[in-house]
């Protein structure tokens, strides 16, 4: 029931103390607000770190090579190890059942590439079905190179939208014949990647084509596996570890290369990575609750101080209070009632302020790794509850105290 006397004594009392009052609104308020941004901020470095790793698969196992810097079994050092179709043969066999996406790649990193009266330089890689999902590339229009693209040689290509920009000015190129040094190539699809023009300045021709054209044979320049995943997050680390590893001693055994040598053969695990940042990302989470729930905790302190203070101050009102039949439980209303009160509006002025800077300065900040900090506005009012429930427990205890003074004692106080 709503006790419109009740609240006209509560501002009453507030106002008569307005600094004090306000210095301990802006405790409770500044807990809130700084918990917010803290929140705001990891979420943020939470996105960003994630839009690196939507470049790619999270559970990529790549695979390339270098110059050996070591002799092994009568070969002297300085030697390039050639991947070649058998390589990548040997590892899909020994590992198929642990493998849900494959590839294998040829490049060309300066291709030229033309289109009427518009020429560019373009990486020009030649690639397996499979490297769509791979590298995430979302088809904008027509299609992705497939499987009887491989097996028949064709001269199709896929780009990525910046060379549709680049070239063909607004047309579409779907069907059109684009010329790779001079070769026609029909062009079968255009694809977006999360990478940005990085990914998108790029052109995908069937593998076998590319070795044929560019006279690789049975070459390779790289290939990519991605591990299928298991419910446990770290039992598919384990798993993608052990098979990385394991590709890794089978390239150099066909390859006869020493087994400590770290130049000759190369493995990337992303999902290894991608436990290392989120891991990194949960302790910096961990860290900015600590410190949002410390501030607040000191806010909270305030409040329990402010109200031991007004309990003080009115000892004798209690007295007279309780002489004239007040009960305990009106006692301990009044005061909580107020303690509450403060932290409430203190709370939600602190989450309000809070989310609307977060909603202004987050657009403005471009940066790799923060990308949109936000705050689950759930999580937000859910902390200004437990806010006001711990307002309520500072309160209790001045509270108690006020109900259990006795009125003769009371007004003796001075």
């Amino acid at each position: 029931m709503f006790d419109l006397e009740r609240w006209q004594e509560i501002f009453e009392t507030l106002s008569k103390n307005k600094l004090r009052t306000f210095l301990t609104g802006l405790s409770v308020a500044s807990g809130i607000f700084i918990l917010v941004i803290l929140l705001g901020f990891s979420e943020g470095i939470a996105n960003g770190v994630k839009s690196q790793f939507e470049q790619d698969a999270t559970n990529k196992i790549s695979v390339w090579t270098g110059v050996t810097t070591k002799g092994y079994k009568g070969l002297n050092p300085g030697r390039y190890i050639q991947l070649k179709n058998s390589s990548f043969d040997a590892v899909e066999n020994e590992y198929d059942d642990y493998f849900e996406y494959r590839t294998k790649d040829y490049m060309i990193w300066g291709g030229t590439v033309t289109y009427n009266n518009e020429t560019g330089n373009y990486r020009v890689r030649g690639t397996m079905p499979d490297n769509q999902f791979i590298e995430n590339a979302d088809m904008g229009s027509g299609r992705f190179i497939s499987q009887s693209d491989i097996d028949e040689s064709k001269k199709v290509a896929v780009i990525g939208n910046k060379i549709k920009t680049d070239l063909f000015k607004g047309e579409d190129p779907i069907n059109q014949n684009i010329q790779v040094f001079g070769m026609n190539f029909k062009v079968v699809g255009v694809f977006y990647d999360p990478g940005g023009d990085r990914e998108e300045g790029q052109v995908y021709i069937p593998l076998t084509t590319a070795q044929k054209v560019f006279n690789a044979g049975e070459n390779i320049r790289n290939m990519a596996f991605t591990v299928k995943m298991a419910d446990n997050f770290d039992d598919a680390v384990a798993t993608s570890n052990a098979i990385a590893l394991g590709v890794e001693q089978k390239i150099k055994e066909i390859h006869t290369v020493a087994p400590d040598d770290v130049s000759a053969v190369r493995v990337n695990n992303t999902l290894e990575e991608a436990q290392k940042i989120y891991s990194l990302i949960a302790t910096i989470r961990a860290v900015f609750w600590f410190v949002g729930i410390g501030t607040i905790i000191a806010g909270i302190v305030g409040v329990g101080n402010i109200m031991l203070i007004i309990v003080k101050e009115r000892t004798k009102e209690i007295g007279i209070r309780k002489a004239l039949g007040a009960m305990p439980m009106s006692i301990v209303g009044m005061i909580l009632q107020e303690a509450v009160f403060v932290t409430m509006f203190s709370g939600l002025f602190g989450l309000i302020f809070g989310l609307g800077l977060l909603e202004l300065v987050g657009p403005l900040i471009e940066s790799d790794f923060i990308k949109h900090p936000q705050v689950d506005f759930n999580i937000a009012l859910t902390t200004v509850f437990l806010l006001v429930f711990a307002g309520a427990l500072a309160g209790f205890i001045p509270a108690y105290r006020a109900a259990m003074i006795k009125p003769i004692d009371a007004l003796r106080d001075e």
